[in-house]
């Protein structure tokens, strides 16, 4: 039989059965294509499908880390779960129940969205775990409304509901309704407005972030925190916002100088030939394990 090269298999940056065992993994990429109740462009559910297959283009060595960080920490991609059959309220419950089975296997989880109505039981599954439990959301829009459109579950309610359990930390803040502005004095949740953070110098805000955070941390990424001409592919761009060094350090210091217990990516909403929004989540991802993992 002639020799040839296998294709690399379909999990999260083609990592091979060695190192991607789910009972070997720390780390376990779970794919939520949920898009239940978007009002705006279409596509998010295509999200986590496409983070994975941009995943396997990576170059899997870190340059900044100097190592593979998927050897220190292995990698286990689960199947993607059925949002589509059932009510949203019972896609919710599921995502509670395998979230907390992830943990208490001692496992990372790391959600691939999808929308940001994910979040929610994703914290709250953490939050049995951690008691001393904070957020740290970057994103564009505040999502801190009580409602939209009768739906207290919409992305546009995300956050809203997280600070209901636990507080928040929210950077790079562009979008905001007047209702939600005046609720923020109410709430449990400290906003680093883009326009300050596009000012200040890099280390003294990521310094003002790591004191408000707690010592455990759920860290929520909606890649429309980045500037739309770095990550075009999201449902509702705004201008202004975070480059790629301004996310990374940001990352990198609350691995180093907290407890980050879970996380989760949303909002990519996949455009053809855009491939680069898809490998730039995809190295997100890649670069926060590392950050989690494989710091000294």
């Amino acid at each position: 039989m002639s020799r040839y090269t296998p294709i690399p298999p379909e999990n999260f940056c083609g990592i091979p059965d060695e190192y991607s065992r789910y009972e070997t993994s720390r780390a376990v990429i779970f794919p939520v294509p949920l898009e239940r109740t978007t009002s705006h462009q279409q596509g998010a559910r295509n999200g986590p499908a496409a983070i994975l297959a941009a995943s396997r283009n990576l170059e899997l060595y870190d340059e900044e880390l100097q190592l593979e960080p998927y050897k220190e920490i292995g990698i286990h991609t689960l199947a993607p779960i059925d949002t589509m059959d059932g009510g949203l309220g019972e896609v919710i419950t599921e995502l509670f129940t395998a979230e907390s089975g992830l943990l208490d296997d001692n496992k990372f989880p790391v959600a691939l969205g999808g929308e940001h109505a994910l979040t929610p039981p994703l914290v709250s599954a953490v939050a049995q775990k951690y008691k001393d439990l904070s957020v740290l959301h970057i994103g564009a829009h505040a999502e801190l409304r009580n409602e939209y459109q009768g739906y207290p579950a919409s992305p546009a309610c995300a956050m809203r509901r997280v600070v209901e359990m636990c507080p928040a930390v929210q950077v790079g803040i562009r979008s905001i309704s007047a209702d939600e502005a005046r609720a923020i004095p109410q709430l449990k949740t400290q906003v680093y407005w883009a326009k300050d953070v596009a000012r200040l110098p890099l280390k003294s805000w990521i310094a003002k972030v790591l004191a408000d955070l707690s010592p455990s941390v759920y860290v929520t990424i909606d890649l429309g925190g980045f500037d739309p001409s770095i990550m075009p592919a999201t449902a509702s761009p705004e201008p202004g916002g975070l480059d790629w060094y301004q996310m990374t350090s940001l990352l990198r210091a609350v691995a180093d100088h907290k407890k980050i217990v879970a996380m989760d990516v949303v909002g990519l909403l996949p455009h053809p030939g855009g491939h680069a929004s898809d490998l730039l989540a995809a190295k997100l991802i890649y670069k926060c394990l590392g950050y989690i993992f494989c710091q000294s």
